[in-house]
């Protein structure tokens, strides 16, 4: 049987405890066998105000899913030629591993968007969304053509979000609850987002 592999994909800056928590509820599906988080370079036309660099982004990524088994960290998206659309990356993995079945991961505010994604029907031609829910989130916006492809992974979301943790730094108040200790102690370290 094929190896069935969910992609998650980010900026991831920084990476916090919503994140793992999200990874977490995909890898625990019957769905996948394994989950790829691909770090995405910052893409032209979306500068975050000092935003971390893509090594150390890629330092608190696998310092945060070291232990975790069957997700794996991937720079393939840095390897791809820029701009990198999500289309491309899955082509290319697809090419790469002729035998693996790709599902691309996200959470549920994302697949209310997911119409506005540059090439997303060719996204949808490629391989099947896996979706985590959200409590009381509707459908009703999104395309019948879109469900029809999507998978939903019971979630229970914690409600955090890097630009968040990135403001929280910058006022010097505490974030060591709500990221894993090591990013904590990056972020400190090479003095991020202050």
């Amino acid at each position: 049987m094929s190896l069935r592999v969910g992609l998650f994909g980010g900026t991831f800056d920084p990476v916090h405890n919503g994140h793992i928590s999200i990874a977490e509820s995909f890898i625990n599906t019957e769905m996948i066998d394994e989950l790829w988080v691909l770090l995405t370079p910052y893409p032209p036309h979306k500068q975050e105000n000092n935003p971390a660099t893509y090594k150390i982004r890629l330092e608190m990524l696998e310092s945060a899913f070291k232990d975790t088994s069957g997700i794996k960290v991937s720079t393939i998206e840095n390897e791809l030629t820029k701009p990198s659309y999500s289309v491309q990356t899955i082509r290319h993995l697809k090419k790469k591993y002729p035998d693996t079945t790709f599902f691309y991961c996200m959470g549920e505010d994302s697949l209310n968007k997911f119409h506005t994604w540059k090439y997303y029907e060719e996204i949808l031609e490629e391989c099947r969304l896996l979706v985590a829910q959200r409590p009381g989130a509707s459908h009703q916006e999104v395309e019948k053509a879109i469900l029809g492809r999507t998978h939903f992974v019971t979630h229970t979301p914690l409600d955090i979000s890097s630009s968040e943790i990135r403001e929280l730094v910058s006022e010097g108040r505490t974030i060591t609850d709500i990221v894993p200790t090591e990013v904590a102690k990056t972020i400190e370290k090479e003095q991020l987002y202050s």
